[in-house]
């Protein structure tokens, strides 16, 4: 029974690794679409699309290679190149994990109720066959799959689509298909799925109280059970345990008796302390755990690092101007990895010794803000990321986050289950004990820091995968006068700053360091984002807070939504993506507040039923799903909007205590077009349960 419970979980472990969820369903090189600000010059493409500048180049070559001298033959063959560059050509030039030289192209086969409109879109295979079939061109992208067959030609590179195919029924059968609800299909425009509306947003925000104090992260236990890590800025991590929902429990959190205590490294500074905390995915088996903290090199003889204002990234430390009476590289940012070493089972665990197994990572800053500093654990590949910000400085003075040289400003990635020498760290040039994922983008790209994974981002402060979908990986990004951000996180991304501040043109004040023009540079617009403007600020400023996808059933009419907030808690936001997995977002503004049944009474804002929580540090999200606030004022969890009177139709009603089972949100049509492998992961799940059923 054991070994079958084991290749069990090793099956279900490769049908995860293969599920195409943990990369992006939209383009066909696996990154989200760019948003762009002006039309491609030659594919009719602006906003949402897969190409760049350089890229849309490429297609235009490629055509004008074609030799085409039919101007309609042309005009069709132009929509076909350039769909490579739709939102959807992932769909549309991938079948069955099979790539295809052309999209599949809309053709006559359409359901007895479709509309003639759609018939019509439908027919665009037969447009393209009735338009081209007697034109000659050169390197035609319908003939390399079908080369090497007995009659037609091997060796010519001018031909007619009736050289390889007798009629507009064979042509069709080999390149055509249907636009039905679970597939797409190109008809000569962008790609459009079946959209019923944008949902309507939720009418509130119920929250309730668990414990008091002030935390800046929070990790659910690897173990899967109900407990959890939460530390402070001054360097302190406890375990807690949380109580079930609807049970009026609070969280238990013995203040006096922390998991492990690092305050004797960490500096403690309004823009300084421990940023984040990370466990090992393998916990569990290891005892592996990991801190993000800043240090002071004049209090602590172990914060010692290179600093990251050196001439590779054409700075000169001796230039920069002390801030605070501090001096360049003072302060450091450092990961460090801990253990819970002497304990035969890891997750029994309940202290840890705040001695260093190893330091993965010292990096000297240069000035005394924006520092980021948030670590994950990727959940499909196991890779530890970084998120720095751009050192600081108004406007990113010396570029420091669109130098790909640069370490400040970036999202990095690192593998720290592969340890190297010291030769070849030192060999490497690298900032401490790790080594580098071999698909890490710096191969594409050699101007590239080896650990650089995405880049332009001004000071990420609060990142998070997205549960259900491991490959939407989104970070909010602080703006520096105008813009609060939200980014969707891609390999080789540039997120703008300091070209732009989210959406929004930037010029800095001062340019030490030389500038990048926005001529040179494609970059991915935010999918969502608020103007200072658009909130009511305290103490003159704003500054983002991201959170999560909420993927619980406590409240079901959150669900899918992504929350953030600002962090002096003057707004929470639920962005909407419709249609699903297309990576277009809307954002609206929701009302929050306290159930007054709460186990630990809240403060409300005055002549409001707003809850008043201070300032917004973080989120949080539980082994259950559930999402947490951290705030000044203590830590918030997300209860049943009815506690809160608000209205939720999909919410089924049931006696405190009793949270009852709540239906699924219905899945999109995008939804199914880029996930048919669920239904195969069900169909195979199903199996293996009978089968444990006879072994048993």
């Amino acid at each position: 029974m054991a070994r079958v419970l084991a290749s069990t979980l090793l099956f279900c472990s490769l049908l995860l690794l293969f599920d195409p969820s943990f990369s992006s369903p939209l383009c066909i090189d696996s990154v989200a679409p760019y948003t762009l600000n002006t039309t491609l010059k030659f594919c009719p493409y602006n906003g949402s699309t897969c190409c760049n500048s350089t890229e849309d180049l490429q297609l235009q070559k490629q055509f004008q290679a074609m030799k085409i001298s039919d101007p309609s033959c042309a005009s069709i063959m132009t929509s076909i190149l350039c769909a490579r560059c739709d939102p959807f050509s992932a769909e549309l030039f991938t079948v069955d994990s099979t790539p295809r030289p052309v999209p599949v192209l809309c053709n006559s086969t359409v359901s007895a109720n479709s509309s003639q409109s759609r018939q019509a879109a439908n027919n665009f295979c037969s447009s393209v066959w009735d338009t081209c079939q007697n034109v000659s061109f050169l390197n035609s992208p319908f003939a390399p799959s079908l080369k090497g067959q007995a009659g037609l030609p091997s060796n010519s590179n001018i031909s007619k689509l009736t050289e390889y195919w007798q009629s507009k029924t064979d042509f069709c059968n080999a390149f055509g298909g249907a636009s039905m609800d679970g597939s797409v299909c190109f008809d000569g425009q962008p790609v459009t799925l079946n959209n019923t509306g944008t949902p309507s947003a939720p009418h509130g925000l119920c929250l309730e109280k668990i414990v008091n104090g002030s935390y800046l992260n929070m990790v659910a236990h690897p173990d899967g059970s109900n407990r959890a890590f939460f530390a402070n800025q001054q360097g302190k991590i406890w375990l807690a345990t949380i109580p079930d929902q609807g049970v009026g429990g609070t969280m238990h959190l013995d203040e006096s008796n922390p998991f492990v205590d690092l305050t004797d490294e960490v500096y403690l500074d309004t823009q300084f302390g421990m940023m984040g905390i990370a466990f090992h995915p393998n916990f569990a088996q290891n005892g592996r755990f990991f801190a993000s903290f800043n240090c002071d090199k004049v209090k602590w003889p172990g914060c010692t690092g290179r600093c990251s204002c050196n001439s590779d990234v054409n700075c000169d430390p001796s230039q920069l101007k002390p801030e605070n009476g501090a001096q360049p590289c003072q302060y450091q940012t450092v990961i460090a990895e801990y253990t819970v070493n002497g304990t035969s089972s890891p997750p029994l665990a309940t202290s840890a010794k705040p001695t260093e197994v190893r330091r993965i990572f010292t990096m000297g800053l240069p000035f005394t803000s924006h520092h980021g500093g948030q670590i994950l654990f990727g959940p499909a590949d196991g890779y530890l990321y970084l998120m720095t910000g751009d050192g600081g400085g108004t406007g990113d003075p010396y570029n420091f986050a669109q130098n790909k040289k640069s370490l400040l400003g970036k999202i990095m990635r690192l593998d720290v289950n592969n340890i190297p020498s010291t030769e070849e760290i030192n060999q490497l040039g690298l900032w401490g004990n790790y080594s580098i994922p071999k698909d890490n983008p710096y191969k594409e790209d050699t101007q590239l820091q080896p650990e650089i994974w995405a880049y332009g981002l001004r000071n990420p402060w609060r990142c998070s995968f997205d549960s259900e979908r491991p490959s939407y990986f989104m970070c909010a990004d602080v703006g520096q006068d105008r813009y609060e951000e939200v980014n969707m996180i891609t390999k080789d991304g540039n997120y703008g700053w300091r070209v732009y501040e989210g959406p929004l043109p930037y010029i800095p004040p001062e340019s030490p360091g030389g500038n990048t023009s926005s001529s040179s540079i494609s970059p991915i617009l935010p999918v969502m984002g608020y103007s200072h403007s658009d909130v009511n600020k305290k103490e003159g400023s704003a500054s983002i807070t991201g959170g999560y996808f909420y993927r619980s059933m406590t409240d079901p009419c959150m669900y899918g939504r992504y929350l953030y907030a600002d962090l002096y808690a003057t707004a929470l936001w639920a962005g909407t993506e419709n249609p699903e997995n297309s990576g277009n977002f809307t954002s609206s503004e929701i009302p929050f507040s306290c159930a007054s049944d709460s186990p630990i009474q809240c403060s409300s804002v005055p002549g409001t039923s707003l809850a008043a929580l201070g300032y917004i540090y973080s989120f949080g999200e539980d082994n259950r799903k559930d999402v947490f606030i951290l705030a000044s004022s203590g830590v918030y969890r997300v209860v049943r909007s009815s506690r809160c009177n608000y209205n939720c139709s999909k919410e089924n009603v049931t006696p405190v205590g009793s949270p009852g089972p709540v239906p699924s949100p219905a899945k999109s049509p995008a939804s199914q077009l880029t996930n048919p492998f669920n239904n195969f992961v069900l169909l195979f799940s199903s199996l293996l349960l009978l089968l444990l059923g006879f072994v048993q």
